[in-house]
């Protein structure tokens, strides 16, 4: 008797999570309509639509029909019911950003703000994301969490930093550094929090090598639109990669790594630390950019061509230089293709969709997607 109640209560649970996403893939649909495409009774819809009403996920938002009859009422997702925090972490800058129970980015606030370990910092980072929920009209209880994107490997739990050589702060847990954070924190590697807010955007692929070619250079191996973390939660360290063997020293304390080669740093600090106007120069056709741009592309392309001949899948640029690579990927493609063994052609490459905070958006994605499958 108990596992048919178990069993009732199962599918009653996935007719409710059913009814409340197509609502949520449709941002707007009416009763009949969901109970045509989900080949669900209309009284079962209707139940699951009273409850998610009651609840508040969603609300009425107008009605459709023309024909003089009664108005099929439409329904959609109350946007603001839950929300999830972001937060990218670098030497020199935080962003926060918030995401909407429709996983999409509402708040973005960046700042300058040198990375420290002091009492200070941590009060910063608390009180950056009360501003953020303050400014949104956000109830504390609709916030589902914050999520922190860092240049450190993190441990399987998403609590502590067991590599974080770039920042000094190996060892450091969520509760540590979001210790005046009112939320549940969690800690993410950068690249991965990029790949899978790409990953995330991009329905037509289901796997993909993301390369973020940031201020540091990284990885994420993405497979059925989820991050792969190794054995040891140290998969798609792309950046140390060898590229030059015994080349520039890298800060990891080995030599030649692709992070010496690529990182944003390079092009930007041609412009005092202005991506932007380092690729507006090289669009005016500056000599030394257009020679640094060159020579960034000889070494993205070994890297590029080794990744395609070890798991021959799509390469996604991504990352800061990632964002303005759209317009140089004919040049790229061209480069790649002359190392591959295999294809005459690099149309498995492809430049990031996700051009804007991708690694915050990508800490924050987790928490809403996970209740997606709750509701």
């Amino acid at each position: 008797m108990r596992k048919e109640s178990n069993v009732h209560l199962d599918l009653k649970w996935e007719n409710r999570n059913r009814v409340f996403n197509k609502i949520r893939e449709a941002g707007s649909i009416s009763g009949p309509v969901l109970s045509y495409e989900l080949k669900l009774s209309r009284p079962t819809v209707k139940q699951n639509l009273d409850e998610l009403l009651e609840e508040g996920y969603i609300y009425e938002s107008g009605s459709f029909g023309h024909t003089g009859g009664r108005r099929a009422r439409a329904y959609s997702v109350s946007a603001l019911k839950k929300v999830s925090i972001g937060i990218d972490i670098t030497k020199n800058h935080i962003t926060v950003i918030m995401v909407n129970l429709c996983g999409s980015m509402i708040y973005e606030k960046r700042i300058r703000q040198a990375f420290s370990l002091e009492e200070e910092y941590r009060k910063l980072l608390g009180n950056l994301v009360e501003e953020a929920v303050r400014e949104m009209q956000v109830p504390k209880e609709n916030v589902l969490g914050v999520g922190l994107a860092v240049p450190g490997l993190i441990t399987e739990d998403h609590n502590k930093i067991f590599y974080g050589k770039i920042l000094d702060f190996t060892g450091l847990t969520a509760e540590e550094i979001g210790k005046y954070i009112p939320y549940p924190c969690r800690l993410y590697n950068d690249a991965d929090s990029a790949g899978y807010a790409e990953i995330s955007q991009s329905e037509d692929i289901d796997g993909a090598f993301y390369i973020s070619l940031s201020n540091n250079v990284g990885g994420a191996i993405l497979i059925n639109h989820k991050v792969y973390k190794g054995e040891g939660s140290r998969s798609g360290e792309i950046g140390h990669m060898t590229v030059v063997p015994d080349g520039k020293d890298c800060y990891c304390g080995q030599k030649g790594c692709f992070e010496t080669y690529c990182n944003a740093a390079l092009l930007s600090g041609m412009c005092g630390g202005d991506l932007a106007a380092y690729f507006e120069k090289l669009e005016q056709k500056d000599e030394a950019c257009g020679k640094a741009w060159e020579e960034y592309l000889k070494y993205l392309t070994i890297a590029v061509n080794n990744i395609r001949m070890l798991f021959d899948c799509k390469v996604i640029l991504g990352g800061y230089v990632g964002a303005y690579m759209e317009k140089y990927l004919p040049r790229l493609k061209q480069m790649a293709a002359e190392r591959n063994t295999f294809e005459d052609h690099a149309d498995y490459l492809i430049a990031c969709r996700v051009k804007k905070e991708a690694l915050a958006l990508g800490s924050a994605l987790p928490f809403i997607h996970e209740l997606w499958k709750q509701i």
